[in-house]
């Protein structure tokens, strides 16, 4: 899988920057768990996890090497700050289209 990647990074005048794990690259990961009963067995990886796998499956996050979700759990934000602005801005819409 990781092949095909650097091909498509090489076709964009990108290889010496993303396209294949190494040192100096960026890169953005996700690490899932497989450990369930609709991921097993698994026999052909990649296409089990396009068809079967699902966002409730990715454990860890890491985008350009920061690590954005741990065990399932945003790092770098507050979801209650989030959700709360997010329902004030519905509040808001909800009274001017009310009136």
């Amino acid at each position: 899988m990781a092949h095909g990647h650097h091909r498509g990074a090489r076709a964009i005048g990108l290889e010496n920057r993303i396209g294949s794990l190494e040192v100096g690259k960026q890169a953005d990961i996700i690490v899932m768990d497989t450990q369930a009963p609709h991921l097993t067995p698994m026999y052909h990886p990649a296409s089990h996890i396009v068809y079967a796998a699902s966002g409730a499956d990715v454990r860890h996050v890491l985008v350009d090497g920061r690590l954005l979700v741990r065990d399932r759990q945003l790092t770098d934000m507050d979801i209650n700050a989030v959700m709360a602005q997010v329902n004030r801005i519905a509040r808001d819409i909800r009274e001017t289209q009310a009136g």
